[in-house]
């Protein structure tokens, strides 16, 4: 049975560190995104590694961590203007309703956004439905 969910909701993404982070639902996205500022790709042992900041240092939330991942590619992307861009998409565990979620997230500048993190319908499909006129369903399930 699907869960409904708010247009803004509080996640975890406890690979990252982040706990309660706010983001918003947006069925219009097919891909969830999040705000990066450094991302830098090298090669180690002959295999490409990805290194990445979440968030933005203005952000509560942020823990100025490094993250490290070989689980990554690149994927063309129409913004919200329209135009295609290249961003990386890396891989990681969300956790709502207390359930713990595979997700694709790509590394893009959310700074002029108000809410850094983007949730998609590749994550939304077969597991949720989304009522616009509610927010945090998710955090209200486990108080």
């Amino acid at each position: 049975m699907k869960k409904t969910i708010g247009r803004r909701e509080k996640i975890h993404l406890p690979k990252w560190g982040l706990k309660n982070i706010t983001v918003k639902t947006d069925t219009g996205a097919y891909t969830s995104a999040i705000h990066c500022e450094f991302a830098e790709e090298k090669i180690e042992n002959s295999v490409p590694v990805l290194y990445f900041k979440v968030l933005s240092p203005k952000h509560k939330k942020y823990k100025n961590k490094m993250i490290r991942t070989e689980d990554f590619t690149e994927k063309v992307v129409k913004n919200s203007f329209g135009q295609a861009e290249v961003r990386f998409k890396v891989n990681t565990k969300v956790v709502m309703f207390g359930e713990e979620f595979d997700a694709e997230f790509t590394l893009t500048d959310r700074a002029k956004m108000k809410i850094p993190i983007l949730i998609g319908r590749k994550l939304l499909r077969g597991k949720f439905l989304v009522d616009v006129d509610s927010i945090n369903l998710s955090k209200k399930s486990q108080q």
